[in-house]
């Protein structure tokens, strides 16, 4: 199945007040090339200036994802960022023409409608995600909370709250599929408690804030100065409590719309790793605070494993060549035969395992007392395997022989000793024009690169 990176069709617009600062704003999605990720460009600003959605940006998380770059800021990032993954939108540009986007409702709703107006499309670049293979946990010992990443085939999310309050007490909530985004998740409105709301007010803060655009629990009696203060503030006559113990009129979405909401941010924040995610997040107590950190770690975790280049495999796999079937293929044979079996295989690379023991004839003189894979036989087990990617094509491969023509950049990274088990990945750079071969590969033990070497070979007919 087709999983091509995707934008939208067309540019889809919205307008409303932003949370804090109260001032009017236009957010415009705009489609991007593939690649592009997410974007914010500030129309308002001189040069419109750009603030990538990445981690290494967050420079406030109080009350909202703050972003900046070279002293330009975006509030408040995260409901809009939420609705473009919630709606498995990989590039787009988000033009404001102020500094924080419209808050709406306090969701994502109507992001992902107007983005589900302008339409989405395919573009012609494969999707690439992260799969988380060990677990990754980050802790807060202050506050307790808690996020962690775990194997699983596709993204999820559940978040677990505890508010600790008679009035909003324990709630969870899961989301089994970014395809049940905008149905179970994106219509849940941001929250507060009325303690947290007056802090707020005399902080001068949430100008563009009203009773229809936050969920407010009411967790402390509302005496009449305080009810004065509201309705000065949110330009009312009279506020009141609900029976469920939420002010003013409004009625919830959901039951549990407070951990939803959590999770909903929970899934704009981790937007900011700017990878694909296949794994399942548990979040404990999630907070913006937590939720840019988390997404900071795994962040660095990803870009080294891009780096090194890492390849993903299965070591319990069955072969597509096991060592028979590399003896039908490669002229060489023991001890000179070092490709143990082939992983995977595709047009243009190949995956393929030493298992470096102690009963290697080479440790007899290469550093006996302390046995150490001699570089120059790394580079040669990457190119008997450009060799089977070469010979597995032809059709009497027995004919045809591989010899070197030229090693460039051959680096080498960590000692491999016995124990170690050596996988091979092995590229073509170009395509083969007159039995030509030009190819790059990498050896990596474990997670880490131990060897990696640009190479040329010629095939020729014995």
């Amino acid at each position: 199945m087709s999983d091509k990176q995707k934008t939208l069709a067309k540019e889809a617009v919205l307008s409303g007040v932003g949370l804090h600062t109260g001032n009017n704003v236009t957010l415009t999605f705009k489609p991007a090339n593939p690649d592009t990720g997410f974007v914010f460009v500030r129309t308002d600003l001189e040069g419109t200036p750009q603030v990538e959605a990445d981690a290494q940006y967050v420079v406030s998380t109080a009350r909202g994802t703050t972003l900046e770059k070279k002293g330009v800021k975006v509030h408040t990032t995260e409901h809009v960022l939420a609705a473009l993954v919630g709606m498995d939108i990989d590039n787009c540009i988000i033009e404001i023409d102020n500094a924080e986007p419209p808050i709406m409702d306090g969701s994502s709703k109507f992001f992902v409608e107007a983005i589900e107006q302008a339409g989405i499309v395919e573009q012609d670049k494969e999707r690439e995600y992260y799969k988380i293979k060990e677990i990754v946990t980050y802790v807060d010992p202050e506050t307790g909370s808690e996020i962690t990443a775990i194997p699983a085939d596709e993204y999820q999310v559940t978040t677990m709250v505890d508010f600790g309050t008679k009035v909003l007490g324990t709630q969870n909530a899961t989301l089994t599929s970014i395809k049940y985004f905008k149905r179970d998740i994106s219509d849940s409105r941001t929250f507060c408690f009325l303690h947290e709301l007056e802090q707020l007010l005399a902080a001068g803060l949430v100008k563009g804030g009203d009773l229809d655009n936050a969920i407010v629990y009411v967790d402390k009696e509302i005496t009449p100065e305080t009810k004065a203060r509201l309705c000065k503030a949110f330009n009312r006559e009279d506020v009141a409590i609900r029976p469920n113990g939420i002010l003013d009129h409004l009625t919830l979405h959901h039951p549990n719309e407070a951990a939803r909401h959590k999770l909903l941010d929970v899934v704009g924040d981790l937007a900011l790793i700017g990878t694909k995610l296949k794994a399942k997040i548990i979040a404990t107590k999630p907070g913006h605070q937590i939720n840019t950190n988390f997404a900071k770690k795994l962040s660095k975790q990803i870009k080294l494993a891009q780096r090194n280049k890492i390849p993903e495999f299965d070591l319990n796999a069955e072969p597509v060549y096991d060592i028979n079937d590399i003896i039908k293929l490669l002229p060489h044979r023991p001890p000179f035969l070092l490709i143990d079996k082939v992983i995977s295989k595709t047009e243009t690379e190949l995956i393929g395992v030493k298992n470096v023991t102690m009963n290697e004839p080479f440790f007899v003189g290469h550093f006996p007392k302390e046995p150490v894979m001699p570089g120059v036989l790394q580079i040669e087990a990457m190119a008997q395997l450009g060799g089977l990617l070469i010979l597995g094509e032809l059709e009497n491969p027995q004919e045809y022989s591989t010899y070197f023509m030229k090693i460039e950049n051959a680096k080498f990274k960590r000692k491999v000793v016995p124990g170690d088990t050596l996988v091979f990945k092995l590229e073509l750079l170009e395509p083969i024009r007159r039995g030509i071969v030009h190819m790059q590969g990498y050896g990596y033990v474990g997670n880490q690169i131990a060897v990696e070497a640009e190479m040329m070979a010629v095939i020729t007919k014995e």
